[in-house]
């Protein structure tokens, strides 16, 4: 059975960022497929990608990218998957360049647009797992048991200091 998420990124940099997101999915038992499709470099690859990858079994894309973030957008403009943009920190201006790249698509080309960095690649993880959730019994348990685990570790109270 083929991985229900693609995990693509424009560059190797944006792995630092985008591994959040794949160890988030491991941690819930869901499959992933990782690739490097570069909206800029290699658009022959991200065309080929995009268009094929409902026929190869993925149910939700999640696209990491920085700078100019052309690709959640082009992906979801050649497929009618999920698209779940994650804003890739930059060195120039911190990931808002990314983040309103991404935000701003056109009406008709929708784009999950998460937080920019590691929380939104985690986010995009667990937004990835809910939307397969809806038809995995067996995966709607885990990503309750998770989430269930997280909200019992907040204390109650803040430690006092000596």
């Amino acid at each position: 059975m083929p991985a229900p998420v693609a995990i693509i990124m424009g560059s190797q940099s944006d792995w630092e960022t985008m591994r959040h997101a794949a160890e988030t999915l491991a941690a819930l038992g869901v499959a992933c497929e990782k690739r490097i499709v570069s909206a800029h470099r290699t658009p022959e690859r991200l065309y080929a990608f995009a268009k094929g990858a409902k026929a190869a079994g993925f149910k939700v894309i999640i696209a990491g990218a920085g700078g100019a973030a052309h690709l959640p957008g082009m992906a979801a403009s050649l497929t009618e998957l999920p698209v779940l943009g994650v804003p890739v920190e930059s060195k120039s201006l911190s990931g808002v360049d990314s983040l309103y790249s991404i935000v701003q698509m056109p009406a008709g080309v929708p784009v999950g647009t998460l937080a920019i960095g590691k929380a939104g690649a985690i986010n995009a993880a667990l937004f990835a797992a809910s939307i397969l959730a809806l038809h995995d019994k067996t995966l709607a348990e885990r990503l309750a048991a998770w989430r269930k685990q997280r909200t019992d570790a907040v204390a109650e109270r803040p430690e006092e200091s000596a």
